[in-house]
This record gives structure tokens, sequence and C-alpha cells, in this order.
């Protein structure tokens, strides 16, 4: 599952996104994700961005969107910076 939020003209947010524990580790949430970004260019984004956590659970999902094109920056939206969330953005023009 994932989902997308656009919070600004040309700008969207990756909301969510989770993979079954069964399929863990299998590329679903790269195809997920590359679904997304695609997405995402058909809807005439130009960035995306989110927020996650910190701390070892997180390091796979960080590894697969760093892999992808996402590069750590500042906080957007409504959030604000913190010792928990970090925050990541991903040009697509």
């Amino acid at each position: 599952m994932i989902a997308l939020k656009r919070i600004a003209p040309g700008h969207g947010e990756i909301k969510s996104m989770r993979t079954h524990p069964d399929h863990l580790r299998q590329g679903v949430g790269k195809a997920l994700l590359v679904h997304l970004v695609e997405a995402a260019r058909g809807l005439d984004f130009v960035l995306l961005s989110l927020e996650t956590g910190r701390g070892e659970a997180f390091e796979p999902a960080l590894a697969l969107y760093r892999a992808h094109g996402f590069t750590d920056g500042p906080a957007f939206s409504h959030y604000e910076a913190n010792a928990f969330s970090q925050f990541l953005h991903m040009r697509l023009t």
C-alpha cells in the first residue's frame, strides 16, 4: 500500500508506504515506489517529499528511497524539524 497527497501545486508527499510482512524484501516496495513516482510525474509534480522516522527499523525504507533518488532535506508543509523526524525529497524534472 502506498499513498500520495498533493500538498501544493507541483509538490506531492508520500503519505504512507507499507508492505505486508509476507512480502518484505521481495521487490514489492520498489514496485510500489516506482509506480508512485510515475503517477506523480503524470500529475505534473516537480517535487516529491516524505517524512519518516529515525532508527534501525527505518533503514530498509530509507535505503530504498535513497536508491531511487531521494535526498535529505528540510522540513516541508506542516512538519517541523524534531529529533525523530527526517525529510527526504526528490525532484521529478
